[in-house]
């Protein structure tokens, strides 16, 4: 029987005069709040806040846990968004209090270790990345790709090149052309071949003197790497203009490619998802960036550096874009990355990325009987399916995949994402799922293809809340609870 007390309110749980600890009366006078505050500044009624003992408080917040999926608990095969396992490990020792308790206003002077771990994660990040300019400033993969837009659009300006276009690829994240806009630029799309390879024709119509930027995913969003990539980098920079990469697939390619070599000028990490670190929820997040050493002093600052056996903070560039983000960044996850790169080290990174594609493709391979894979019997650490002949055979919807997978205890997949497959439903297992987590996945799918459709059309089941109803979720949402008069 459920526990109707764990999917309760905690303002349904309220009860007048419960309180979390009782305090003696006053012996002392204590003056009236108007004597205090203006009488506009006081408040005439108690604020609305929930009255429970402390043990209610607890146990609705925990029983609340309990209704979560999480990566420690669920398979997560979020296609693109890289949900690996983090290291409990890494947890312990960026917690320490030589990380953990350091203020960000104290003097460079005062942490040398932290400088060294910072300098050497800067090092090591342009090594995987072929390129040799690095910032830990950005907070996130988008704010990192903005922060390259900004350092390609001063480089241009110093040149007095006033170049205004970006183009994107057609599968690429929505934050690309987001990003080219905030920084001024028109955003030009380059469309896909049959094979969801850039199609070197249409880049070709669309390469002229007003092209700053090409913005691409290497390996692309539908878990293909494209063989064309020195090809389509010598294109862009005949034409003068830059190659940007965006990193969100890099857990596909360490030890294996660097985007230094096949072309880029510039990236962003997603540490979250290539390394380790805490992933969803809107942060903290970090996206450092790598770019081309005639890119390096356009990078915001400060960066460490290293004299001597000193490290210091480098400031004062007169060609810096300044800063992005006050003080280093988000230093904790960016800790957490380094410890995930020093444990690993450069053969175990590579094995990250092998296994990573190894999973991907024993996935693709148990399930494309029943979902078709428009672009392949193989891909790179992850693949995009289609429901569509199942929608139209069947009258199961990628939506209806993604539901009523969650009654059989997995996390849906990435569905109708990228634009370019019709029903599509992204999955990406990552290293860190064994071959039986894996297995399990793909007997759920094949279940819920077996039984009848309205258990899918009607999933989940098992869940506190169904299926609401998307459309007017997005045009009315309700993100308060307003109590109604006299509720306490």
């Amino acid at each position: 029987m459920r526990n109707t007390q764990a999917t309760q309110l905690i303002f349904e749980l309220s009860r007048p005069g419960r309180r979390a600890t009782v305090l003696p009366p006053l012996d002392l006078p204590v003056p009236a709040a108007s004597e205090l505050l203006p009488a506009e500044q006081c408040a005439t009624e108690p604020p609305q806040i929930p009255e429970l003992a402390e043990g209610d408080v607890v146990r609705h917040f925990v029983n609340l846990s309990t209704l979560n999926m999480s990566v420690d608990t669920h398979f997560y095969p979020l296609g693109s968004c890289t949900m690996k396992y983090n290291p409990k490990r890494n947890e312990r020792l960026a917690s320490l209090p030589g990380f953990a308790a350091i203020h960000p206003l104290q003097s460079a002077e005062s942490i040398p270790g932290l400088l060294q771990v910072l300098y050497e994660l800067q090092e090591m990040l342009a090594e995987i990345s072929g390129l040799p300019g690095v910032s830990l400033q950005p907070a996130a993969g988008a704010h990192g790709e903005l922060t390259a837009l900004m350092v390609a659009a001063a480089y241009f300006r110093d040149r007095d090149e006033p170049r205004r276009v970006v183009l994107t690829a057609d599968s690429a994240h929505g934050t690309n052309p987001a990003s080219a806009a905030m920084v001024g630029y028109q955003t030009r799309t380059v469309k896909s071949r049959s094979d969801g390879l850039v199609d070197i024709e249409d880049l070709k119509a669309k390469l002229d003197g007003n092209v700053a930027v090409f913005m691409l995913t290497n390996p692309y969003t539908l878990g293909l790497f494209d063989s064309q990539i020195r090809e389509i980098t010598s294109l862009v920079h005949q034409a003068g203009g830059l190659i940007y990469l965006d990193g969100a697939n890099m857990n596909a390619i360490l030890g294996i490619a660097r985007p230094g070599d096949f072309g880029a000028d510039l990236m962003h990490y997603n540490p979250h998802k290539t390394f380790s670190g805490p992933h969803g929820g809107g942060g903290p997040g970090a996206g450092p960036i790598c770019v081309r050493d005639f890119l390096a002093p356009y990078l915001p600052q400060p960066i460490v550096v290293r004299e001597g056996d000193e490290y210091r903070l480098q400031t004062g560039s007169p060609t810096s874009i300044g800063r992005v983000r006050s003080f280093f960044g988000n230093v904790g996850v960016l800790v957490r990355a380094y410890l995930y790169i020093r444990t690993y080290g450069g053969p175990g990174l590579k094995r990250v990325s092998e296994d990573a594609v190894l999973g991907a493709n024993y996935l693709l391979s148990r399930v494309k009987h029943i979902l078709d894979v428009p672009h392949g019997d193989r891909c790179m650490h992850e693949f995009v399916a289609s429901a569509a002949k199942l929608k139209k055979r069947q009258g199961l919807s990628a939506m209806d995949l993604a539901k009523r997978i969650l009654d059989f205890g997995f996390h849906a997949p990435t569905v109708y994402f990228p634009l370019v497959v019709d029903e599509a439903v992204m999955v990406e297992p990552t290293e860190t799922e064994s071959k039986e987590t894996l297995d399990a996945f793909a007997e759920a799918l094949f279940r819920i293809t077996d039984e009848a459709a309205d258990l899918a059309h009607n999933a989940p089941h098992t869940t506190r809340i169904s299926r609401p109803d998307d459309v007017t979720a997005s045009r009315r949402p309700v993100v308060r609870w307003v109590p109604e008069k006299g509720d306490h």
